[in-house]
């Protein structure tokens, strides 16, 4: 995907995390957050987000509504993870997940307030 010039991620060669991942965090913390914002966030070119978004869009896990000039976004926390190998979870679970490490209680997927879900129990390392 398009990394912003002299970034931190042209240095690595693969990462944990996909930058539709990353675009969706961003968009959880902040659903009102404009496209320049998320792509600074995430080192990521504007059309790159541009992009990422409406690939989340058409797999129903993003919608938008516009209210004035900026677009308000909402999560589709009950989906299922995309990938066969993920099933269980659900992309409540993930953001649950990514955001606990901020201090305080994660934003809603939804941007209502409500808290997100909970992981489940952690599972042993083999």
């Amino acid at each position: 995907m398009d990394q912003v010039p002299g970034s931190h991620a042209t240095h690595a060669r693969w990462t944990f995390l996909t930058n539709h991942a990353r675009v969706l965090v961003q968009i959880s913390r902040d659903p009102g957050m404009r496209v320049r914002d998320i792509a600074a966030q995430c080192l990521l070119t504007e059309r790159a987000v541009q992009r990422i978004i409406a690939d989340l869009e058409e797999g129903g896990y993003l919608t938008h509504t516009r209210v004035g000039r900026t677009n308000h976004y909402q999560i589709t926390a009950a989906s299922p993870l995309r990938h066969p190998a993920d099933a269980g979870p659900n992309v409540a679970d993930l953001l649950a997940l990514l955001l606990s490490h901020h201090s305080g209680p994660a934003p809603s997927p939804n941007g209502d307030g409500a808290p997100p879900t909970a992981p489940g129990p952690p599972h042993d390392v083999v």
